[in-house]
């Protein structure tokens, strides 16, 4: 029975989705002004593990997440590079595509762009001023926080509290345009040479809370299974969408709010606007994505997790551990038997090991437990390889099952199948024969000069087997 922590209770609750063996989830995407840092991308792969975990249980997922292409930051980026608003966004968006695809997220099902949606903003800002949710006033409109009952529900604040915080931090020319000071823009009248569009209350565009409203509804209906984002994102972002949607549509937004943990360097969230953060696309060139993709997608969603060097060298190393156990099971294919008499024994302790990982996940995507799961398996599967006579079913089930597991992490095992060039080819050959006729010496020197090449030379009792360092 899964289970998701819903941040609107903040209580673990049973999934039942909207329709049966269907999932509907809508992920706040990126706004593309610059290259993804770490922190962002640890938002994609959690929830890219999410649903990689559905589809692992049969379920269908309509994926969606935007991309915010209009914003202060774009706009600031474009007059920095001396191109449009729209070339920075595509940039940037080809950008992104090339880091996560790196990291093995999955394609959304769909990647809607605020400017591809300027109709279905408009109107939909239109529905809420003539239900009274919304005010033009010169050339902005704002949408009437208090006229939406529970607002602060989602992050568990007070509209008093919120309406002290919202005096101190505007300015005074936009607070005198409001009729509140907790109010928010919905659009944004335009300023001198800024892209802009045309609409009933003039040139502007809209404000950022609005779009993922107008996309998660126009995408996957009035009410989705799903809502996720950063922790960061809670409040004012969802609060907003909360309240705009609800009040256009009359139908709850979301029957389950995730919100996945900060990365951290120093103990501080890592973040552009702090300057502490690392650029996936830079870091992809320095540490293999895969590796990445483990430190992000082993640690349960909701924890934060540290970025530092220790860390990610754990990951290498397990992920190591990981590979090994595939790579030795794998290697004695080649001497296996077609069966054996103690297959269903093992066939048995495989189908325990899925239940098992199903258990722990099942318990709101819990990752750690889950990867606990998979090295548990990669210890039999050691054990196994080490023994004098193996069982060619027996192989193919445990590597199936250690795939199939390994792949709700993104973690893609046939990655690492690398060819061997002509020349190391030629030394392993070479020092094959060299140890029949016992010249041990060339035997050590190959070892050596393979060690240069990257190769690290296993001698076991089932044979020889190599790995790269």
């Amino acid at each position: 029975m899964l289970k998701i922590y819903n941040t609107m209770t903040r209580e673990k609750e049973v999934f039942v989705p909207l329709t049966e063996g269907q999932v509907k989830m809508y992920v706040c995407g990126p706004t593309v002004y610059n290259y993804i840092h770490i922190g962002n991308a640890r938002s994609t792969v959690a929830f890219d593990t999410v649903r990689r975990y559905f589809e692992f249980r049969g379920y269908q997922v309509q994926f969606v997440s935007n991309f915010t292409d209009v914003d202060d930051k774009i706009i600031q980026a474009a007059k920095e590079l001396n191109i449009t608003a729209p070339d920075v966004a595509d940039r940037f968006i080809e950008a992104f595509y090339t880091d996560v695809t790196a990291l093995g997220v999955e394609k959304a099902t769909k990647n809607p762009r605020v400017m591809e949606n300027m109709p279905d903003i408009i109107e939909f800002i239109q529905v809420l001023i003539d239900k009274g949710y919304a005010y033009e006033s010169d050339g902005d409109v704002y949408y009437r926080t208090r006229k939406f009952k529970n607002y602060g529900k989602l992050s568990d604040q007070s509209i008093d509290e919120l309406e002290i915080g919202a005096s101190n931090r505007l300015e005074k020319i936009e607070n005198e345009r409001k009729e509140d000071p907790v109010d928010f823009a919905l659009w944004k009248s335009a300023k001198a040479d800024e892209i802009s569009w045309e609409s009933p209350w003039g040139a502007g565009r809209p404000g950022w809370h609005i779009e993922c409203s107008v996309l998660a509804t126009k995408y996957l209906g009035d009410t989705i299974d799903i809502h996720g984002g950063g922790q960061d994102l809670t409040f004012p972002h969802h609060e907003n969408e909360i309240a705009q949607s609800e009040a256009k549509t009359g139908h709850p937004f979301a029957n389950y709010w995730m919100h996945n943990g900060f990365v951290t360097m120093d103990e501080e969230k890592m973040s552009k606007s702090l300057g502490n953060f690392v650029l996936v696309h830079e870091l992809i060139k320095q540490v293999d994505p895969q590796v990445l993709r483990f430190f992000m997608a082993t640690t349960h969603y909701r924890r934060p997790i540290s970025y530092n060097e220790a860390t990610i060298s754990e990951a290498k190393n397990n992920l190591n551990k990981v590979q090994m156990a595939a790579s030795n099971l794998h290697y004695r294919l080649s001497d296996a038997t077609i069966e054996l008499p103690t297959d269903q024994d093992y066939f048995q302790q495989l189908a325990e090991f899925k239940q098992t990982f199903i258990t722990e996940m099942d318990d709101d995507f819990n990752a750690a437990n889950g990867i606990t799961v998979i090295y548990e398996l990669a210890k039999v599967m050691n054990i196994y390889s080490e023994q004098a006579e193996v069982s060619k079913a027996v192989i193919e089930a445990m590597l199936g099952l250690f795939k199939e597991l390994l792949q709700v992490f993104g973690i893609n095992l046939e990655n690492q199948a690398e060819l061997l060039d002509e020349n190391i080819e030629q030394l392993l050959s070479e020092r094959t024969t060299a140890r029949a006729e016992k010249n041990f010496a060339r035997s050590d020197e190959i070892r050596d000069l393979l060690k240069a090449e990257g190769i690290i030379i296993d001698d076991t009792p089932q044979g020889t087997r190599w790995r790269r360092e």
